[in-house]
């Protein structure tokens, strides 16, 4: 009976400003508190006005809030599927192709499939996805990158990222992945991180570091879950550093289900039979959704290849 009062005094307190107590009305809107969803108010000044006292409840509620978002289950990697086959795409980039011309990852069945059908019907090499011409010349790839770049492409801005960051020029690689991450992409969070952690380009600084990582873990991304787990692990979370390592498993991560497998064999306690059970099953489900028959061709012929003397 206690809690459906208190939900009836929840409900009531949404319903007037948290300050000065006045209802909402048709006349008057009520907006919820920017930093998390307890209280309302009518204006700025009843907000600022009731800070001190809700300051405190503020602050833990934003930090529930934001655990809900970190801990929350996928629904798939960051990568989601190729655009062609529908199939989810590796977790390992060297199994798809990045398009210069349209900025869509395209998984390397699919990649093979369409070399095979140019090679049968005699045609220049295309795109797979939007059917533009594939240059040869680097130079030519790259201007199709710069276009897409000019038409606020993060995928684009991302990938010259990556290659002024193998040049060395990691101020200008900041530039790119800080942009591309304010457009939401989740890859381009991940870069920055990693440049804020080695201070590449710019001053090491934990707390940017670890905003970046999270929002990429929040984005779907399972290296930088798995990675937000060492973290926590070293600051002592050892049980959150295992769930977001059974997440990571849970989306395909190779190196997260050796990690919890080793910590199970360590005996602390901190993971469960249960928990790896589980782990394990999600894992092998998750690799063997990225699996297809044009894939293993792929990956056959790429094999193959290889073992051609030069």
């Amino acid at each position: 009976m206690s809690s459906d009062n208190d939900e009836a005094d929840d409900m009531l307190k949404m319903m007037s400003c948290a300050s000065c107590g006045i209802p909402e009305c048709d006349v008057i809107k009520l907006k919820e508190c920017t930093a998390c969803d307890l209280v309302r108010y009518c204006s700025e000044a009843c907000q600022e006005n009731h800070t001190t006292q809700h300051e405190e409840a503020c602050k833990k509620r934003a930090v529930e809030l934001r655990d809900e978002l970190l801990f929350r289950q996928p629904d798939s990697s960051y990568l989601g599927d190729c655009p062609i086959c529908m199939i989810p795409l590796p977790l390992h980039l060297s199994k798809s192709n990045m398009m210069t011309c349209c900025s869509k990852v395209v998984c390397n069945g699919c990649y093979h499939a369409n070399l095979l059908r140019e090679d049968e019907e005699m045609l220049k090499h295309s795109c797979p996805f939007c059917r533009k011409h594939i240059p040869d010349q680097y130079r030519a790839r790259e201007k199709q990158r710069m276009a897409r770049i000019e038409m606020d492409d993060p995928v684009a801005m991302r990938q010259e990222g990556l290659h002024l960051g193998k040049k060395g020029d990691y101020q200008s690689a900041l530039r790119y992945f800080t942009k591309a991450a304010e457009l939401g992409d989740v890859e381009a969070h991940h870069k920055v991180s990693y440049l804020y952690h080695g201070g590449c380009g710019v001053e090491k600084e934990k707390e940017k570091m670890h905003h970046h990582l999270e929002e990429a873990t929040i984005g779907g991304h399972p290296y930088a879950r798995y990675g937000l787990g060492c973290v926590e692990w070293n600051n002592g979370n050892k049980e959150r550093a295992a769930k977001h390592w059974i997440i990571a498993a849970t989306q395909g991560h190779d190196q997260s289900i050796k990690t919890l497998m080793d910590e199970f064999r360590s005996g602390r306690g901190i993971v469960s039979k249960d928990d790896l059970a589980v782990a394990l099953r999600a894992h092998q489900a998750a690799v063997d959704a990225t699996k297809s028959p044009q894939r293993e061709a792929a990956e056959a012929a790429e094999k193959n290849y290889r073992k051609v003397p030069y």
